[in-house]
C-alpha cells in the first residue's frame, strides 16, 4: 500500500479522513505534531498555513509516495499558493473535503487546487463516505 502525507489548513478534515481511511471511530482532536500511521502522515494544519514550516512538510513528504493536498469545501479562500504543489517531488493529488456540507462549493474548492498546481481531484465526505473508496484504490494501486 502506498503511503500518503495528508496536507492543509487546520480544521479541513485532515485528522477525521485519516481516522475514516484507517477504520477509526472518527473523533475530534487537533494535530499538535505530525502523526504516522501505517499508511496515513497527518500534518498539523500549521506547517501549511506558514511558509516557515514549509520545510517540515518538505521533510515529512521524504517517508511517502503521495502528497494530498486538502482542501476544505466550505471554505471561502485556499491557504496554498498558486503551484504550491511544485515544490514536492512526488506525486500531489486534491482532495476536497466537507463535500456533503450545504455550504460546500466544489467548483471553488477544485479552481483552488488546479490554482495549486494539481490536476487530480477526489471529492470526500467523511460523514457520508463518499470518494473513500477512490482514495483507497489509489493507495493500493
Amino acid at each position: 500500500m502506498k503511503k500518503i502525507m495528508l496536507v492543509g489548513k487546520t480544521g479541513c478534515g485532515k485528522t477525521t479522513l485519516t481516522q475514516v481511511l484507517l477504520g477509526l471511530e472518527v473523533a475530534y482532536r487537533k494535530t499538535q505534531a505530525v502523526c504516522y500511521s501505517d499508511y496515513i502522515i497527518d500534518t498539523p494544519g500549521e506547517f501549511a498555513e506558514n511558509r516557515r514550516f514549509y520545510s517540515a512538510l518538505l521533510a515529512s513528504s521524504s517517508d511517502c509516495d503521495i502528497v494530498g493536498l486538502v482542501q476544505d469545501g466550505t471554505a471561502p479562500n485556499s491557504i496554498f499558493p498558486p503551484k504550491f504543489s511544485s515544490m514536492f517531488s512526488k506525486r500531489v493529488i486534491g482532495i476536497v473535503s466537507k463535500a456533503e456540507h450545504e455550504n460546500c462549493n466544489l467548483d471553488r474548492s477544485k479552481k483552488f487546487l488546479h490554482w495549486a498546481g494539481v490536476e487530480e481531484v477526489i471529492v470526500t465526505s467523511s460523514i457520508n463516505q463518499l470518494g473513500i473508496d477512490k482514495l483507497q484504490n489509489i493507495l493500493l494501486s
